[in-house]
């Protein structure tokens, strides 16, 4: 069976998702490559007491995610306004520039600093997630959203193996140097291979504005949910991160093996979630992308209730990473919901606001795993995530629900 011939506002889909692809990955692993040495570079900008070296650590990692988080929203809009593909070389542009900068900080104020212009200028994965909701045919969005996450998450997975690797060998500054060449390398390939169609201008509201943002979404109700439900699946993802190490220690007996089986926690999910991503978001195309998000929030729900009862180290493990499996689905659904609810001209924005939701569990969900687990005990943060994870189902369900029958009510007129 022949395929169907591509609408022309969708030609280059398949191009513009391959360059995608490979900016999001080399901007991911920039962003997260600095953890296995994040410390030693803070000893080496002058920093010398170890609880210091802590905080400054933990200021220069969060500082990106934070300062991402404000201006997602902000991209999104000018995205809409001129163009994704602007956006996209003015990501990997700045993230170049960004990651080479950071390789020549002089003390740890200005690495901070560098790390919040990284994000300030950065967004890449973001915006190629725009770019591919809005330029993908809609019966396709789900699978090549999913395979974007793939590409995502494999990012997160190998940005640490090579920052574990590459300093040894050739320095922790020249490191910063290859990152920042890497995406300039993504730089060059979304400058000349990406196509980006011609757009719609936006509609003119009866008193002359245009009608753009909140006020262009006729039903908000799938957009909260959506920004509620990517807020709690970042949420779960991070908030045993803080324990992890903690939590193994009670579960292995000899002490040296404590912080490799912890990295294999850690590294679980990530690929849990890569394998999944891609063939979740093929079936979210074919059965409803609403179905696969209740679905794998009420698994994800379940799977949290044995965590917590584990008795040995590889338990976990198992089940961190059947975890994510069942987390795989989310991101590319997330996308997939907006895009179906929104106008086109607002979708940039409105998945701006989705990506500042994320960072946004991405910042809490420590936060609130370390406090939980340190006042109440570990076994209440897998607990306690249950909780929040068969609420975020039973929400969904609720709000796909609502929106079906104002949909059926608005075809009946």
């Amino acid at each position: 069976m022949t395929n169907p011939i591509p609408h022309a506002s969708h030609a280059h889909w398949q191009r513009n998702l391959a360059v995608c692809m490979f900016g999001s990955f080399t901007t991911i692993v920039a962003m997260t490559l600095l953890l296995p040495f994040l410390p030693l570079y803070v000893e080496q900008l002058g920093v010398k007491d170890h609880a210091a070296i802590v905080q400054w650590s933990g200021a220069a990692y969060g500082a990106t995610f934070f300062s991402a988080a404000l201006v997602a929203p902000l991209w999104g809009r000018l995205a809409d306004r001129y163009g994704r593909k602007p956006m996209l070389i003015r990501a990997s542009l700045g993230m170049a520039v960004a990651m080479a900068l950071i390789g020549m900080a002089g003390n740890v104020w200005q690495l901070v600093g560098l790390r919040l212009l990284a994000g300030l200028l950065g967004g890449y994965a973001s915006g190629s997630m725009v770019l591919v909701a809005t330029q993908t045919p809609k019966d396709r969005t789900g699978w090549a959203l999913g395979t974007m996450s793939s590409a995502i998450m494999a990012g997160n997975l190998v940005g640490p193996l090579v920052g574990g690797a590459l300093p040894p060998l050739i320095g922790i500054r020249a490191t910063f140097f290859a990152a920042g060449a890497m995406i300039f390398v993504a730089f060059l390939a979304t400058a000349f291979l990406i196509r980006e169609e011609k757009k719609a201008p936006a509609a003119i509201k009866q008193d002359g504005t245009p009608d753009t943002g909140w006020a262009a979404v006729p039903d908000k109700r799938p957009l909260v949910a959506m920004l509620f439900t990517g807020m709690l699946l970042m949420l779960a993802n991070m908030s045993i991160e803080p324990i992890i190490t903690v939590y193994v220690a009670t579960l292995v007996k000899d002490p040296q093996r404590v912080t490799m089986m912890a990295g294999l926690v850690m590294s679980a999910a990530a690929l849990g979630s890569i394998l999944s991503a891609s063939r979740l978001g093929k079936l979210a195309d074919r059965v409803g992308h609403w179905n696969v998000i209740v679905g794998c929030l009420a698994v994800s729900a379940l799977l949290l209730v044995p965590q917590a009862f584990v008795t040995a180290g590889w338990q976990l493990v198992v089940l961190r990473f059947l975890m994510g499996l069942s987390l795989g689905g989310l991101l590319p659904c997330i996308a997939s919901v907006i895009r179906h609810n929104v106008p086109e001209r607002v979708a940039g924005n409105m998945l701006g606001y989705s990506t500042s939701a994320q960072y946004t569990g991405q910042v809490a969900g420590p936060l609130l795993g370390g406090f939980v687990g340190g006042h109440i005990g570990m076994r209440a943060v897998f607990l306690g995530t249950c909780v929040l994870m068969a609420a975020g189902a039973g929400w969904n369900w609720l709000a796909q629900r609502a929106a079906a029958s104002s949909t059926a009510r608005g075809s009946t007129r």
